[in-house]
């Protein structure tokens, strides 16, 4: 009988922390999306395309890589971040918040000599199946002022670009 009840004591400790490790925030998507829109004032056209690899557990990043352009028909923009960039992630009320251990060495070792801004910090915000991207990171973004904002749902792969 004592073993059995060593039995029970291990499997209930089991089922502890199976229960205990689901309470841990996840995150895992992968999305592609674009979207051609007539600038309002000159009604140029714009190519918004942006892509991405994303993984987190807790406040632990798996993967992290989003590459996001913006073309015009004379030129185009584009910001990426990548593991290489160290980023670090947060655990906010609704999703995460993602920094950089050090945006400044990030932005130099990309080659950008001049200034547009050293921060860099990427809200991502669960609402049901909806993943709400929401940017702040002009360091990485050479001389483009930032990472497009957009909503994916991560089920259907539907694209919202926010403006």
């Amino acid at each position: 009988m004592p073993a059995f009840a060593m039995l029970l004591t291990s499997l209930s400790g089991i089922g502890i922390s199976s229960v205990q490790a689901q309470d841990v925030p996840q995150l895992e998507a992968q999305f592609s999306c674009n979207l051609v829109r007539q600038e309002d004032g000159d009604g140029e056209r714009l190519n918004f395309a942006d892509q991405a690899v994303i993984g987190l557990t807790g406040t632990q990043i798996k993967t992290f890589q989003w590459e996001s352009s913006v073309f015009r028909s004379t030129h185009g923009h584009e910001c990426s971040v990548d593991t290489s960039d160290e980023p670090q992630a947060e655990l906010t009320g609704n999703g995460w918040r993602i920094s950089l251990r050090d945006s400044a060495a990030a932005r130099k070792r990309r080659g950008y000599d001049f200034d547009r801004g050293l921060n860099c910090s990427i809200r991502l915000e669960r609402d049901g199946e909806e993943l709400h991207l929401k940017p702040s990171c002009p360091a990485l973004c050479g001389s483009r002022l930032n990472f497009s904002a957009l909503t994916v749902n991560l089920k259907t792969g539907l694209c919202r670009y926010d403006e």
